[in-house]
Order: structure tokens, then C-alpha cells, then sequence
């Protein structure tokens, strides 16, 4: 395990997502504006892009590091997890 040292960034995000998704359903529930809603919800999901982006980034950042074994090869493990990860961008 690898400390993961953006995962309190990236909770930052996810409550920041939590908090306009909240908000857009108390939107709904008081009959606001299509626009309005929208506005929102385009915001929800910028929050979790972003969220998401920081995690893979993370992510390659550590596999990249570990990538290469003791012996110079590269570990098939890794790219396999490597090609997994990047469906997700």
C-alpha cells in the first residue's frame, strides 16, 4: 500500500458534490426553475469529474513509479491495471 496523499482533496470534492446535490433536489422539491435545476446539476457532476480525475491521476502517478521490477521488466500486473484504469478519462 502506498500512502495516498490526495485522497483528503479529492473527499473535499465529493462533500462539495454531496452538498450541491443536495441542493438540488431541495430544488426540485421547491419547484425551481429547469434552468436553475440544470445549473446544479452541471455542478454536481463537475464535482465528481473532477473528483474522479484527481483519483486516476493519483493512481498512474503510483503505478508509474512502481511500473518497472527489480529485474528492469515491466510488471504485467501493473499494466493490465495500467489499461484497466484509463477506460475511466
Amino acid at each position: 500500500m502506498h500512502a495516498h496523499t490526495k485522497h483528503p482533496e479529492i473527499i473535499k470534492r465529493l462533500k462539495r458534490a454531496t452538498g450541491h446535490l443536495n441542493s438540488t433536489i431541495k430544488m426540485l422539491e421547491d419547484q425551481r426553475s429547469c434552468l436553475d435545476i440544470a445549473q446544479q446539476l452541471q455542478a454536481v457532476e463537475k464535482a465528481v469529474a473532477n473528483a474522479k480525475k484527481v483519483l486516476i491521476h493519483e493512481h498512474l502517478d503510483h503505478c508509474l513509479d512502481h511500473a518497472i521490477l527489480a529485474d528492469g521488466q515491466v510488471s504485467p500486473d501493473v499494466i493490465r491495471e495500467f489499461k484497466e484504469i484509463t477506460k475511466y478519462l
